[in-house]
């Protein structure tokens, strides 16, 4: 069972420390999707390295500069995903700082005949040096490694603070919330295989880019696999039970959860089928679409 972890105490454009390594700044951008904000951390002392510096806020830029000592300069600017919450206010950063922008361009999903959730992909981000799986970033005193965590988004990577074993999981792992996988941007299958392989890290501690610490990773991460679990087999239970459709599934599934949401449940289902159908589990005639009558296997 997932223990959430939502206590945050913060103060919009405020720089805390949390670390002495890690700062952040918290957005004024809380939403369903956000929690209370894009959280954008200041990694090292001296020469610093940005991580996700969020939406495209003009007051949070000015409280990511003013979080910085007079003698201290962004080096790196790192992003883990491109959704609008994440990466566009590094072009204004940049601006400011002349810093270099790390991490992966957005992916090209194929065309998508569905609702697209509120967080859609910022299809403008152009990083000056595209991040590889194990590529090594380094500062004054801070040592990043990218570690590619594809699910959530195709181009997902976190980010590995050597020194003190900690891990930048942007929307990967969250302790407030489960993470959205909702095509097209989203993918189950490298989903798992991407929270399978945390397990297999010795990090001790993990930051989000929405809402607090998670101080037992392992454990966290072995909650969130069975969580899918359990799902999937809410999805082979509606199939076993005579519903074909996805919509039909989610008034069932998601009875309790606000209307509102069902749009958003109905892609992660969706993701559950892509998935199902890829491993054999489920048909439909032609490619699965949210439309699609689906059976068992």
């Amino acid at each position: 069972m997932l223990n959430f972890h939502t206590d945050i105490e913060f103060e919009y454009g405020v720089v805390d420390r949390l670390s002495p390594r890690i700062r952040r700044v918290i957005a004024n951008n809380p939403s369903p999707f956000t929690f209370t904000g894009t959280g954008t951390y200041i990694i090292g002392n001296g020469n610093v390295a940005i991580i996700d510096p969020g939406p495209l806020l003009d007051a949070h830029v000015d409280a990511i500069m003013n979080a910085l000592e007079p003698e201290e300069r962004v080096s790196h600017i790192l992003v883990t995903h491109t959704h609008l919450d994440h990466s566009p206010a590094c072009t204004p950063l940049q601006a400011r700082t002349q810093a270099p922008i790390y991490g992966c361009p957005p992916p090209k999903p194929e065309t998508f005949d569905g609702p697209r959730l509120e967080e859609d992909a910022d299809d403008a981000f152009k990083p000056d040096h595209i991040v590889a799986d194990g590529d090594i970033l380094r500062g004054d005193d801070w040592t990043l490694e990218a570690v590619a965590t594809p699910g959530h988004m195709a181009n997902h990577v976190c980010y590995a603070l050597r020194e003190e074993k900690t891990l930048f999981t942007g929307d990967h792992v969250m302790g407030w919330s489960t993470s959205i996988i909702a095509p097209p941007d989203g993918n189950m299958n490298d989903y798992m295989a991407s929270l399978e392989r945390l397990l297999t890290r010795d990090d001790e501690l993990y930051w989000p880019t929405h809402g607090p610490c998670i101080p037992n990773p392992k454990e966290f991460v072995q909650g969130y696999i069975q969580h899918r679990q359990n799902r999937e087999a809410q999805v082979l239970a509606r199939l076993a039970a005579g519903d074909t459709q996805i919509k039909s599934m989610v008034a069932v599934m998601y009875a309790d959860v606000d209307k509102n949401l069902h749009p958003a449940a109905a892609l992660s289902v969706f993701a559950h089928m892509q998935d199902l159908v890829a491993r054999a589990r489920v048909t439909c005639a032609g490619k699965p679409a949210l439309d699609s009558d689906f059976t068992l296997v």
